[in-house]
């Protein structure tokens, strides 16, 4: 049993949204209660105390989407690669560098992401993994991380006939496979959605594969519209537009999410509201990929589910939802709109999508919740309260104030150090397969 006191709890629960001087106590993996810090300490006075030093105690973070095949991307320069258009990004970076990623390297790139995950107060990712160099068993891989590690994610394996038919008949069989043990094992900690690339990636002769082999498990995961290539694609090749494409194939649902959606009209967008299919957006990687900005204020004045992710490019979603808000305000050149939008996404919507994958409630301190909880190093020189707390998350804190982790009742990261998680090993071993990857793309030795 842990409590974890002495400050100010955020809860994100409308019941009870704020104490002032509040504490938080876990037990099995869920919340048992929260009260003020006198009281729950008189309550349990045997319980183990994690201090919360007069920082802000709140749900852990959700992200939406992220890649853990990019998480040894961080300072590499490929030679000769100067894109000038998003094919040429993708082509020249990141399907460069899944070609090139062995399962130890799968397990590098997870260990990498993961840690910094836990560093910024992230406890629960939905990954969309590629690793076209050696495809089968690396969904398995980064699950024995994420259970070494022991942060929350839900995986699946990014279908494509980008590199021909073998591979592409490889990567459904992993998510295939993978979903099976997801449903049988039906761990908490660890679940499974059937992973697309870009649709100008999959035919529908794909589509119908990834169909029968999931065959109604489990939803899916898949990138829509992300560039002008889906569009210009379905059109020419399909006589319909991308979110028409993945209707006739049987792909839209209550449990699919759709990566991206930028460059969806307002028909495509009544499709998705009506089959109950979800969107997560990634906006520091659209506006670095150079692909527009997603139409998410017209999503959601539809009713359509938009999550918050970051594609990878960040794992600090606080940093995701100060961006979101800039490029939104520019897009529309209002400075007046998106601010509840923006806290919807992040604080309601990822923990909505969350809860088709996983059983307790996350993203929300209450009691019979999972016991996900962070602590905030932030000590306000302004008036706060529950009535502006969003203001403070958007204009004062970001996921390096983050001092302690906990993510199903174990404390992971503690006053910003890790907790029987032995890092200088791991980084040294990660280091070593990031060379060997870095080496492979430069034909150098580094």
């Amino acid at each position: 049993m842990l409590l974890i006191g002495n400050g100010q709890v955020i809860t994100r629960d409308a019941k009870r949204p704020y104490v002032k001087d509040g504490a938080v106590v876990t037990d099995g993996g869920v919340i048992r209660e929260i009260g003020t810090f006198r009281d729950m300490k008189k309550k349990y006075p045997d319980a183990e105390y994690v201090d919360a030093k007069g920082g802000i105690i709140m749900p852990g973070l959700i992200n939406a989407h992220t890649h853990i095949y990019s998480g040894l991307a961080r300072g590499l320069a490929i030679e000769g690669h100067n894109p000038t258009n998003f094919f040429e990004v993708l082509d020249g970076m990141w399907w460069n560098i899944d070609r090139h990623l062995t399962i130890d390297g799968t397990r590098a790139s997870a260990y990498a992401t993961i840690l910094d995950c836990i560093r910024d107060g992230v406890t629960t990712i939905f990954d969309h993994h590629a690793s076209f160099c050696e495809i089968r068993g690396s969904l398995f891989a980064i699950k024995d991380v994420a259970k070494e590690l022991g942060i929350r994610a839900c995986l699946c394996y990014e279908v494509s006939e980008r590199d021909g038919e073998e591979k592409c008949d490889e990567a459904i069989l992993e998510n295939a496979e993978f979903a099976r043990w997801a449903a049988k094992e039906k761990d908490d900690m660890i679940a499974a959605m059937f992973g697309g690339h870009a649709l100008f990636t999959i035919s529908d002769r794909t589509f119908g594969k990834m169909v029968e082999a999931n065959d109604g498990l489990t939803g899916f995961h898949i990138h829509v519209a992300e560039g002008m290539n889906d569009v210009y694609d379905s059109l020419r090749n399909y006589g319909c537009r991308p979110v028409n494409r993945l209707l006739n194939n049987g792909i839209l649902g209550e449990k699919t999410l759709l990566g991206h959606c930028i460059h969806v009209n307002p028909a495509e967008m009544d499709i998705i509201r009506e089959t109950g299919t979800m969107v997560v957006n990634n906006p520091e990687s659209n506006m670095g990929n150079a692909v527009g900005c997603s139409p998410v204020l017209q999503m959601m004045a539809k009713g359509i589910t938009v999550g918050m992710g970051t594609d990878a490019y960040t794992h600090d979603m606080l940093e995701s939802l100060k961006v979101f808000l800039i490029i939104q305000r520019h897009h529309a050149c209002m400075p007046n709109v998106a601010f509840g939008e923006d806290m919807t996404m992040l604080f309601e919507n990822n923990r909505r999508i969350a809860a088709k994958y996983f059983r307790k409630p996350l993203g929300i301190l209450a009691e019979g919740a999972a016991a996900d909880i962070i602590v905030m190093d932030y000590k306000p020189f302004t008036p706060f309260s529950e009535e502006n707390v969003d203001g403070h998350m958007l204009f004062g804190m970001m996921g390096k104030n983050c001092r302690t982790t906990i993510i199903d009742g174990k404390v992971l990261y503690k006053d910003r150090e890790f907790v029987g998680i032995d890092e200088e090993r791991i980084n040294a071993w990660t280091l070593e397969e990031s060379k060997k990857l870095w080496g492979a793309l430069n034909h150098r030795t580094y």
